[in-house]
């Protein structure tokens, strides 16, 4: 199994969403460091696997789920 890593102006690209918009809103809250991307080296620079993202798009989940993000990656079901 290969894994594609992108850059974020690449994902930008690729989900039609704009770079401020992956930085300031789906970073950390949609997606997650570790599961969606990763930061190698422990820089700064972030790289998206792309297929976590694309299996994350394409979930479909009922109005009724509740997700709370935990700090140590994990999600708890509300």
């Amino acid at each position: 199994m290969t894994t594609t890593y992108l850059t974020t102006e690449e994902l930008s690209e690729r989900i039609k969403y704009d770079v401020r918009t992956i930085r300031q809103q789906l970073n950390d809250s949609v997606l997650l460091e570790g599961k969606h991307y990763i930061k190698p080296f422990g820089r700064r620079k972030i790289l998206y696997i792309w297929e976590a993202v694309e299996e994350e798009m394409l979930a479909r989940k009922s109005p009724n789920d509740i997700e709370i993000p935990m700090a140590n990656g994990g999600v708890c079901y509300g």
